[in-house]
């Protein structure tokens, strides 16, 4: 992670905030669609149902919004001088764990034993 982690973690934030907004969009699109009186994709032999793209992108929605709380947390940690220290063990988290995941409380080994 870059020197300044908060930074880091502010930047992942806004790609997840724009990801979110995006999926919400998807959702409110399939919620529009369901609601269509003609529409009758649960018979379609063709393709996917409406109700199988809803979960789906419903839980794209779901990963992203516990990946945002994740990210609050981390920034609180940041603040509180605890950040990169294994929420476990207490050793420290290495620094590519927490480039590829900002919010990780756990350091490699401890994940592994979950």
């Amino acid at each position: 992670m870059s020197i300044d982690p908060a930074r880091g973690i502010t930047l992942r934030a806004a790609e997840l905030n724009a990801r979110l907004r995006s999926l919400e969009e998807q959702l409110a699109a399939i919620r529009n669609a369901r609601s269509d009186a003609t529409a009758d994709d649960e018979h379609d032999p063709e393709g996917s149902t409406l109700s199988s793209e809803w979960s789906g992108v419903e839980g794209q929605r779901a990963d992203v919004a516990r990946e945002l709380a994740g990210l609050g947390t981390a920034l609180e940690r940041v603040a509180a001088g605890t950040y990169g220290i294994c929420a476990s063990c207490g050793r420290p988290i290495p620094p590519a764990r927490l480039e590829l995941l900002p919010g990780a409380t756990l350091c490699v080994p401890c994940a592994s034993g979950r």
